[in-house]
């Protein structure tokens, strides 16, 4: 790809060359019509001045001798001091009722016979092109011929045209200096903003403030300083991943090293089986903090990105209990949904409230007890949200503890957990618009609902 410059003053001067071109070409036209049209005139003008002289009241003898005294005059004709180089290309001849040439210009073409069209007309006499007009005199029976050589108007023709087209191409080069100059004084902002750019280290993701600032250039500062935004919020989720990784990790593994240890150093079967037992449990809750942080590094960016359609919320909370029964068969609990009366159409985001829904059950069936059972409920709250009630028989909580169950890592009396669940939960309901809240319930258990709007909410700034 060219340079901006020159690319702009390739265009400004193809412009140019072709409008002056054409410029040239309309001149070219006019000034060849214009110089036929006074030619002809002149034409028409000295034929009818040689018919009055014609006309004079002379003896036939006096006329003789004007005729002789007419030729003696032009034989003369030629480039000397008085004259000038163009009359030997313009001529005239006079013939009589008989055809019989009476006066003739010494540069007239040699004519066969006297011309039959009378008028304007192009002939080809002594190898050249001749424009002619031919004047008829019925009264004294002469026939008037004037004319001139075709190259005297082409000479005049490319004279105009060189002095016009010469200027306009001194002009254009002296333009385009005058251009590129002006171009490049024009993009001086630009080289600004790209030395600006230049300078700055990688690591420095502030927003850039170049002023003064053109108009024009305006968006592209605004859409490289959100490129920055984005770019920052996505080196803070792999900071928050890693650091989350690591925090959550670290006493895990080792514990397992531990568990491992003790089943190398077992002396009894029982003894190895206990510690290969509690290095299984801490591989599954392992595995259940990657999976919550995978899950959680997965839906950050996809949340941002807006993926919103329209969806039956009812069918999609049915599809996904459908999903998670086996689940809470296995726990031996039991799986309940209880649907009001309504609407339930919406403009949301299918996956992110599944993975909501299904981090409330299993958070519901990890503090059910035995024989419990888990409820989930859909409701409305008028016509501005659709609520999503996950209901468990569990112990509930202390309300002092309520909130922090919303924090990372926080699992409160569930050491299998990874403490992630409702921090998912948290993040996808307000990117969704909606709200999380917990309660205890009246004899006992914890109730999650989750509040969704049924119109797009606005995305964030």
């Amino acid at each position: 790809m060219t340079s901006l410059r020159r690319r702009t003053l390739w265009l400004v001067m193809v412009l140019l060359l072709l409008g002056t071109l054409l410029i040239v070409y309309l001149n070219y036209r006019d000034s060849s019509h214009e110089i036929e049209e006074i030619y002809d005139a002149q034409l028409a003008q000295n034929a009818r001045l040689l018919l009055g002289v014609m006309h004079m009241p002379l003896a036939s003898t006096e006329r003789d001798g004007l005729y002789r005294a007419f030729n003696a005059a032009l034989s003369s004709a030629g480039p000397h001091k008085v004259g000038h180089p163009y009359e030997s290309k313009l001529a005239f001849q006079v013939w009589d009722r008989n055809g019989r040439s009476l006066v003739r210009s010494p540069s007239a073409p040699p004519f066969d016979h006297a011309p039959q069209r009378t008028g304007f007309h192009n002939i080809q006499l002594d190898g050249h092109d001749w424009r002619g007009f031919t004047l008829p005199d019925s009264s004294q029976g002469l026939l008037i011929w004037v004319g001139e050589r075709d190259d005297v108007r082409q000479d005049l023709v490319q004279r105009i045209v060189r002095h016009t087209l010469w200027p306009n191409l001194v002009g254009i080069l002296i333009l385009a200096t005058l251009v590129w100059l002006a171009i490049g004084w024009g993009l001086l902002p630009l080289q600004n903003m790209a030395r600006v750019i230049r300078s700055r280290h990688a690591d420095a993701l502030a927003p850039l403030q170049i002023e003064p600032l053109p108009k024009e250039l305006e968006p592209m500062q605004a859409a490289i300083n959100r490129l920055l935004a984005q770019i920052e919020q996505l080196l803070q989720r792999e900071r928050r991943f890693i650091g989350d990784a690591a925090h959550e990790m670290r006493t895990p593994l080792a514990v397992l090293r531990l568990h491992a240890q003790n089943a190398l150093e077992a002396t009894s079967d029982e003894s190895r089986a206990e510690a290969l037992g509690f290095l299984t449990l801490g591989v599954d809750r392992l595995t259940r903090v990657v999976h919550q942080l995978l899950t959680m590094a997965r839906m950050e960016p996809e949340l941002a990105r807006q993926k919103w359609q329209r969806l039956d919320l009812e069918s999609l909370v049915r599809e996904h209990l459908a999903e998670l029964t086996p689940l809470l068969l296995d726990k031996s609990l039991e799986l309940a949904l209880e649907v009001a009366e309504g609407d339930f159409h919406t403009t949301s985001d299918a996956a992110a409230i599944g993975i909501a829904l299904q981090n409330l059950v299993t958070n519901a069936a990890n503090f059910s007890p035995p024989e419990g059972e888990v409820k989930v409920s859909l409701d409305s709250d008028g016509r501005e949200y659709l609520v999503l009630r996950v209901e468990d028989r569990g112990p509930g909580i202390d309300e002092a503890r309520l909130e922090r169950l919303f924090e990372r890592f926080y699992s409160q009396d569930n050491p299998g957990g990874a403490g992630l669940g409702l921090a998912i939960v948290q993040m996808i309901a307000n990117r969704l618009g909606g709200t999380i809240t917990l309660q205890n319930r009246e004899g006992g258990g914890l109730c999650a609902e989750l509040k969704l709007p049924r119109a797009v909410p606005l995305p964030d700034a």
